[in-house]
């Protein structure tokens, strides 16, 4: 059963180490904003679009994340990663998830145990969930992991070699 007096998890990006940040924007995830039908997992299911700007000097890569912090588990619930985007990718199209990737970025399994965008699902009568789509901009060409790493072993990685991060995040209730 679902505790719905559960408090929300606060944001988890202000507990990492302190980087630049830069913008992000999208055409399907408005900030703070439920979110689009498109982007929920038994509705859409595809990865909303993102675009950013003013990545920090030394930026050789990117990582894209989508975290939901207020899943009903003491770890969250890791809905996207994509890793080793190349530095002069600025943009993902909506549904890039499931097509081709830029140069040799790849997906790591996300919670749900896909490779690739898992949209919106949190358990019918919680709260509000919050969804974070992260750009990570990283000073390394490749975060040094493979597609077996667990989202986890991504954001232990990131926590050393971030440059910046752009935040953007929707909610979603049943």
């Amino acid at each position: 059963m679902v505790d719905l007096s559960r408090p929300q998890t606060p944001d988890p990006y202000p507990l990492l180490p302190a980087t630049a940040s830069f913008d992000v924007a999208s055409d399907d995830v408005v900030d703070g904003e439920p979110l689009k039908d498109d982007q929920v997992a038994e509705k859409g299911n595809t990865s909303p679009h993102l675009r950013w700007s003013g990545a920090p000097e030394g930026t050789k890569s990117f990582v894209v994340t989508g975290f939901d912090p207020d899943a009903p588990t003491p770890s969250g619930f890791w809905h996207w990663v994509l890793v080793d985007i190349p530095a002069d990718v600025n943009e993902l199209a909506t549904g890039a998830a499931s097509g081709d990737l830029p140069g040799n970025a790849f997906h790591v399994r996300n919670d749900g145990g896909e490779s690739g965008f898992m949209g919106a699902a949190p358990p019918q009568g919680d709260q509000p969930h919050r969804y974070f789509f992260v750009v990570h901009a990283v000073g390394e060409e490749t975060l040094g992991v493979d597609a077996d790493a667990s989202p986890a072993v991504v954001s232990f990685n990131l926590a050393f070699k971030t440059l910046g991060r752009a935040i953007l995040h929707g909610t979603y209730q049943h």
